[in-house]
């Protein structure tokens, strides 16, 4: 579980830094906090497929781009 969890945390981030946005402004779009995106990132979180699709939004790719 450690692994999916890095591997999506790794591809958020690549999206976020992708798009110009910091973990505060991609909070903001999503309605999660900045410090919840950031352990998401890192690998800390399990992320739930709502979360992951409120990121995916935000981000404006399918929630599949971030598995």
């Amino acid at each position: 579980m450690d692994e999916i969890n890095r591997q999506v945390g790794f591809n958020i981030r690549k999206m976020r830094e992708g798009r110009g946005l910091t973990q505060a402004q991609l909070g903001r779009l999503t309605g999660l906090h900045r410090a919840y995106i950031g352990h998401i990132e890192r690998g800390e979180k399990n992320i739930g497929l709502k979360n992951l699709a409120r990121i995916a939004k935000a981000l404006r790719v399918h929630p599949r781009e971030l598995l």
